[in-house]
């Protein structure tokens, strides 16, 4: 199915429903099965939205950070798995429009739309185990990466790589069925199990001069680092769904079928005082969550917007918001999937209904950088005055 740039960003959301309707069908079985969610990535294919973020100059849809994150959310409320190795190839297509040439950018942008490419994630710059060498008119790139992202049934992987000669960090792009990428089977963690996250190693594996965007350095342009700042929100805004399709499940589950405890001197569970409360607070610390996502996320498109006349001062004043979605987020989340068991009693932990998958899949990714550092970050910010410092982090 193919999507006009013209469509607007409501249609867009409204295909987003109608596909996360889908992917709710089947979700807590897939999360059983582990793997790759083969059918589900079928369907982003024939959808369109693989393109969305993409200028319309080149043949995108053109639309918004705020358009794609609300659709990632949208997904993450039924399947967050979906919502992580969609998101992730977005944050994978723009990567030649931050760090390459415009040339490259150009070329990446208009073969991603011609041959409907779905990109993951390789780059991991803490797994400094892969380096890159000049060999002639190409380069060579060996090693291994962890945590490599919708890898399976990808077509391009980018990845980062220690220059050989300087030391540095460099990013680069490789197709996925380039001789000497072998992909692992290997991802076998508690929580987001279809995201394909194992690890992928490169043997000798030719990288040509337009897949490599050189080596990078900080400190750098505010734009160049601004993928740092694109990640982060993208983990609020998959927290938040988590949280929020966690408390819908709670909601629908206490209405039709918890039972009022004993004591509670009601006949309906949904007339028990302390459920009623845990409620009531829950939702409160959800819409707060919620805003300040939503604040963050319109922040950073105003920055975005900038592009490489962002000033130092934008970026961190965006960093910052970020960081307060981010922690918001994470903490509001791990309260609803923890407290969602308190309202809807014992029954409800029942293999069948699957409600441990938001518990284990919210734990498992809110692990994805130690949430204290962006409080630390927020305090030297309020104390000092300091914006977090760019990197490939924050």
């Amino acid at each position: 199915m193919s999507v006009s740039p013209s469509q607007s960003a409501d249609y867009y959301l409204s295909l987003a429903v109608s596909l996360a309707s889908e992917f709710a069908i089947d979700a807590v079985e897939r999360d059983h099965q582990g793997g790759t969610p083969k059918l589900a990535r079928d369907r982003l294919r024939q959808s369109g939205l693989l393109t969305l973020l993409i200028p319309r100059e080149y043949g995108g849809s053109g639309e918004s950070w705020i358009t794609l994150f609300r659709i990632v959310r949208e997904f993450a409320q039924v399947d967050s798995s979906i919502a992580h190795i969609f998101s992730y190839h977005h944050l994978g297509v723009i990567v030649p429009h931050l760090f390459g040439t415009i040339e490259q950018k150009e070329y990446y942008y208009k073969e991603t739309i011609r041959q409907n490419w779905f990109w993951a994630n390789a780059l991991n710059p803490l797994d400094r185990r892969t380096a890159i060498a000049s060999e002639g008119d190409i380069f060579r790139l060996e090693g291994k990466k962890s945590f490599c992202s919708g890898s399976w049934d990808s077509d391009i992987l980018p990845v980062t790589a220690i220059d050989q000669e300087t030391g540095k960090i460099s990013v680069l792009v490789v197709p996925t069925q380039r001789e000497g990428v072998e992909l692992h089977a290997d991802w076998d963690n508690m929580g987001q199990r279809q995201t394909d996250s194992g690890s992928v190693s490169f043997h000798n594996v030719a990288i040509y001069p337009r897949e490599f965007f050189g080596s990078q350095a900080f400190p750098a342009p505010p734009f160049a680092t601004f993928r740092a700042c694109l990640t982060q929100l993208n983990l609020a805004n998959i927290y938040l769904g988590i949280a929020l399709g966690a408390f819908e499940a709670a909601r629908r589950y206490t209405r039709e079928q918890t039972r009022p405890w004993l004591t509670a001197g009601v006949e309906r569970a949904t007339e028990a005082p302390y459920l009623l409360h845990r409620y009531g607070s829950l939702w409160v610390d959800l819409e707060a969550a919620r805003g300040l996502v939503d604040r963050a996320t319109e922040i950073l498109q105003d920055a975005w917007e900038e592009q490489w006349e962002l000033t130092a001062e934008k970026r961190g004043r965006c960093a910052v918001a970020i960081a307060v979605a981010k922690v918001a987020a994470t903490r509001v989340g791990l309260e609803v999937v923890n407290q969602m068991f308190e309202v809807m009693g014992a029954r409800a932990t029942s293999s069948s209904y699957g409600f441990d998958r938001y518990w284990r899949n919210l734990r498992t990714f809110t692990l994805h950088d130690p949430v204290d550092y962006k409080i630390r970050d927020l305090g030297n910010w309020i104390v000092n005055e300091k914006f977090p410092e760019p990197n490939f982090y924050s």
